[in-house]
């Protein structure tokens, strides 16, 4: 099993882009930078419109870690609409009021077996990809939510789930913290392994070069994730992002002077397998 505690004292840094799958321009922006930058891993949305484009490039990469990044929220669901039709909106898609989901996750019976029906259905079709499950995480790191992280645990096991994210910022808020706390104890209770920071969250769809030399100048000691939405340059590839500048994310992973920085570091740098074996 994977242990934390093995770098609890030196550094290690995963590197992961979010939302592989999502459109070609993002699978194509992912094999690049994992061929001639520093991207080591990637987050699959089993139910998006180019997620059989990026397992068939995901098979070409071997040394290329793969997540599941579940989609519960602003996005398509992968069980058929009538097995878990109190979890979409009136186009057939999770909606995007999180918190108004949230609450009928936990409060509602019906709307959780849906829930895990559904969560279910997207470590079943991403098994049967045939790739090895590096990590989960959620999108809009939903699993925060204690409902949505106890399904996921208890489904995870068994489909081989070994790493999670833990969605904890240096700058995240005071009042978020103890939460973040709590999550990371659940984590641990169950076996599973995570990072002890990330950095991404602040500046999502942002992390241009600039951004990532200024974190990787600042880096805490511990097990770090620096994720990001690299993709080509193009229209916005969701609603929620229009302000994201993929392109520019993309330059970073592939960057000399980003990749000089993380060797400066010294640290271990790979997957959540790679760095938390």
């Amino acid at each position: 099993m994977m242990q934390n505690a093995k770098l609890a004292h030196s550094r290690g840094l995963i590197i992961t882009a979010d939302d592989f799958g999502l459109h070609q321009r993002v699978n194509f922006a992912v094999e690049r930078a994992h061929r001639s930058g520093v991207l080591r891993a990637a987050s699959l949305m089993v139910g998006a419109p180019a997620a059989k484009d990026a397992v068939a490039r995901a098979r070409a990469l071997p040394e290329l870690r793969v997540g599941l990044h579940l989609v519960l929220a602003d996005g398509a669901a992968l069980a058929p609409r009538e097995q878990i039709a109190a979890l979409l909106d009136e186009n057939g898609r999770f909606g995007s009021n999180m918190v108004r989901d949230g609450v009928r996750f936990f409060f509602l019976p019906h709307v959780r077996r849906q829930l895990a029906h559904e969560i279910r259905a997207q470590f079943e079709a991403f098994a049967a990809t045939g790739l090895t499950l590096d990590h989960v995480n959620t999108h809009k790191h939903f699993h925060l939510h204690p409902t949505v992280l106890g399904l996921i645990l208890e489904i995870g096991r068994d489909y081989g789930m070994k790493a999670m994210r833990l969605p904890f910022e240096a700058n995240a808020p005071l009042w978020l913290r103890p939460w973040i706390a709590h999550v990371k104890t659940r984590l641990e209770r169950a076996g599973i392994a995570h990072n002890d920071y990330v950095v991404g969250i602040a500046a999502s769809g942002r992390m241009d070069e600039a951004t990532w030399l200024a974190a990787l100048a600042d880096l805490p000691h511990g097990v770090g994730e620096i994720y990001c939405h690299p993709a080509l340059a193009g229209d916005a590839l969701s609603d929620g992002m229009h302000d994201y500048r993929h392109a520019d994310e993309l330059q970073a992973l592939l960057s000399p002077r980003v990749a000089a920085a993380i060797r400066a570091l010294g640290a271990r740098v790979g997957g959540f397998a790679d760095v938390l074996a």
